[in-house]
């Protein structure tokens, strides 16, 4: 008996190595950008190049932009994120439209704006996609003057800008 489980064992240990050679041999791009400590800038401009394909229509702001479009006062602030998220701390004056809601229609919370109002689609931060996502289905509805802030709450909150807590 003890014979049979060195021999299992043994083939168990063969099968392991192999796969973890393939698996080393199929990913040594990332593994090597890993060890370089590349691999975060890496995937952060594969997402860039991803988000750029795949909402090609949606104009983007960054947080100085959309800090400047709330100072104005004319722009409408929308935050994608969860109903959860959004109640703890917003952009104040926001209101609370995620990528769900405008699948099952938003009427109630868009009915009566202009589609040529201005308006900004924030989430949680950079890594979210949202804000894109919130804002390419806003265009679908023919509103023209939507932009994601892709910077996120999350630096909306660092940098010191105005947040609320109440709905």
């Amino acid at each position: 008996m003890n014979r049979v489980w060195r021999h299992d064992l043994a083939w168990a240990g063969f099968i392991l190595g192999v796969a973890l050679l393939l698996g080393l041999m199929q990913q040594w791009e990332l593994v090597h950008r890993s060890w370089r400590g590349e691999q975060v800038s890496h995937l952060e401009q594969v997402r860039d190049q991803r988000r750029q394909k795949e909402f090609q229509g949606v104009k983007t702001v960054n947080l100085a932009q959309a800090y400047a479009l709330f100072q104005q006062g004319q722009a409408l602030f929308i935050d994608a994120r969860p109903a959860e998220e959004f109640a703890e701390l917003h952009v104040p004056k926001s209101l609370n439209i995620t990528p769900g809601m405008v699948a099952a229609g938003v009427a109630g919370k868009v009915a009566g704006l202009a589609k040529d109002r201005e308006i900004v689609v924030y989430c949680g931060q950079v890594s979210c996609d949202l804000a894109l996502k919130v804002a390419e289905k806003l265009q679908a509805l023919g509103f023209t003057r939507v932009m994601a802030y892709i910077g996120g709450f999350r630096a909306w909150d660092e940098a010191g800008y105005p947040a609320d807590t109440g709905k």
